[in-house]
């Protein structure tokens, strides 16, 4: 394998001449750069189009098992040194673990710390990223020490160490994808060091030309029962099947009838004692087969800890396969669309909610738990909604989303044909934070992006609305969430994304809305909803004193 590395050149401040260390495990693209004093650990991978230049800055270590992806920048001044984690100065240190992704710049004096992630076009310069930290797309941070196990949303400016000390905390699904991007690459690492050399693939290729094997099955049958098994599965799901093979895990399912669904009484399938991703595969289309008509969910094991890494569905009561993806999702509160959303795994993030509660609902609920908030509901018969006299349904003490749906979903039943809504409470200010419609007096309340809307801007009063179906008109729901964020002081501001995106969580802002009146906030957002028709945009709330996001809502799917 041809590795473009070279001796750092003789400048009038090092005349070392030093050249890379490249560990033997590691796989170094030819259409790479790597010049000086770069001591890159084992098992690492430099994708096409990296330049690791210690020229100027020296030197730098790369860690085992970091991924460094295509376009990645490295480098540093020459004056400034970080401490590494083996107590020596280093122009650039980036731990074990790590991931820095597609056009990612590191520019020392800087650290990044074991098991980070560095987003799509991110900047570290001058400044500390500690362990664990996941920083999104087209983040800067600079002049900071950013604290171990501190979550960066995209496009967030970290450059005062106030901002530091109060990002929000990485959350379990953010680490699983970072988990599973590591997975992804050291798979790959693997897979470009065998197509380069000649000795381990020549037998792969000869396997695909037989016929025959051991067991008396050929390999096209195989092929083929691979594919039918995938075709019914979903690409999700055996990528999420492989990966949970390839790290080690074990690999279980449930299956559950509809009405047993709400109580969360999931009832094992054979168990799966599978070595390879083809008899997984196999075991879960019997698996689904079987329970036909019932739900069916896909299971992690760690064996060594005892406890389940990933809970998904994967089949539904139409027999519908419908892939939650919940290992890649960073997004704390930043990707709603990522992960499932309890721990008994009742539910899915593609847009699906549970019985009468939507999935905007339960991306709701799950929001303001993660922020420590407390959740009610209160309803209203259609005579008293006009003076406002809302009563409190039952009080919710759970700390689960699934228990927080199953509470909501028994006030929904006990008051048919009246209004409900969700109350999102800040224990410690003692304040709302959330006031949100979920059910009128014709049913449940289903969030889209077109139906039963508020007129634009041109056409609304000071005081009343008038609906319409427009497709980028902005429906009740969200103008009543509107209306509560800015009655709370909040600011208002939307991202947008297109579906390609949408799995990554690469949401880019729209801009941060500066309206003082309501109208004022519609209309901005229903520009937005014109500004990008056939993607995802969803609302964003952000508590200006606090510098967190207190809601995160789509508001129009493509």
């Amino acid at each position: 394998m041809a590795v473009s590395s070279t001796a750092a050149p003789p400048t009038p401040w090092s005349k070392s001449l030093a050249e890379p260390e490249i560990h033997e495990t590691s796989f170094v693209h030819s259409f790479s750069n790597i010049i000086g004093d770069v001591r890159i650990g084992a098992n690492v991978i430099v994708a096409p189009g990296t330049s690791i230049r210690a020229d100027e800055g020296t030197p730098f270590h790369i860690g085992e098992k970091t991924n460094i992806q295509d376009g990645v920048v490295i480098h540093g001044l020459e004056q400034g040194r970080v401490v590494g984690d083996d107590g020596e100065e280093y122009s650039v240190w980036v731990g074990n673990n790590a991931s820095l992704t597609h056009m990612a710049l590191i520019h020392g004096p800087a650290y990044v710390g074991d098991n980070c992630f560095i987003g799509f076009r991110s900047t570290v310069f001058n400044a500390r990223v500690g362990k664990g930290c996941i920083v999104m797309m087209h983040a800067l941070i600079q002049d900071v020490e950013i604290p171990s196990g501190k979550y960066v949303p995209s496009g967030a400016i970290i450059t005062s160490q106030q901002q530091a000390d109060r990002l929000p905390d990485v959350q379990d699904q953010d680490e699983q994808f970072a988990h599973h991007v590591v997975g992804i690459n050291q798979a790959l690492r693997a897979g470009y060091r065998c197509a380069a050399d000649s000795k381990c693939i020549a037998p792969i290729r000869d396997e695909l030309a037989k016929s025959y094997t051991g067991n008396g099955v050929t390999v096209l049958e195989l092929e083929r029962s691979s594919e039918v098994a995938s075709n019914s599965l979903g690409a999700e799901t055996v990528d999420q099947v492989r990966y949970l093979l390839e790290q080690g895990y074990k690999i279980g399912t449930e299956h559950v009838d509809q009405r047993r669904f709400r109580t969360g009484s999931w009832t094992s399938c054979q168990p799966i004692e599978a070595r390879s991703v083809n008899e997984a595969l196999s075991a879960l289309a019997s698996c689904l087969a079987d329970h036909s008509g019932e739900y069916v969910r896909l299971f992690g094991i760690d064996p060594k800890g005892k406890r389940r890494v990933l809970e998904t569905i994967i089949q539904r009561p139409d027999g519908v396969v419908k892939v939650a993806a919940n290992f890649k999702a960073p997004a704390s509160t930043s990707s709603s669309s990522y992960t499932s959303y309890n721990s008994n795994g009742n539910g899915s993030s593609n847009g699906a909610g549970i019985g009468s509660i939507s999935a905007e609902t339960v991306d709701q609920i799950r929001q303001l738990l993660a922020g420590g908030y407390k959740i009610g509901s209160e309803h209203v018969d259609e005579r008293r909604f006009r003076t406002g006299s809302w009563a409190s349904c039952k009080p919710i003490d759970a700390t689960s989303t699934n228990e927080v749906v199953a509470a909501l979903e028994e006030c929904l039943e006990s008051h048919q044909g009246e209004y409900v809504r969700l109350i999102g409470i800040d224990p410690k200010a003692k304040r709302r934070v959330l006031e949100s419609i979920i059910q009128r007096p014709n049913g449940p309340v289903a969030v889209s992006n077109g139906q039963k809307s508020y007129a634009s801007s041109s056409s609304v009063s000071s005081t009343t609305a008038t609906a319409t179906t427009t497709s980028n008109r902005l429906n009740t729901e969200v103008v009543d969430q509107l209306r509560q964020l800015l009655a709370s002081g909040y600011k208002i501001s939307a991202e947008h994304v297109d579906q390609r995106r949408f799995r990554t969580g690469s949401w880019a802002s729209c801009g941060q809305i500066e309206a003082r009146s309501e109208r004022d906030a519609i209309a901005a957002l229903e520009t937005y909803l014109s500004e990008y028709p056939g993607e995802y945009v969803r609302l964003i709330g952000i508590d200006p004193k606090a510098k967190r996001r207190v809601l995160e809502t789509i508001i129009q799917r493509p």
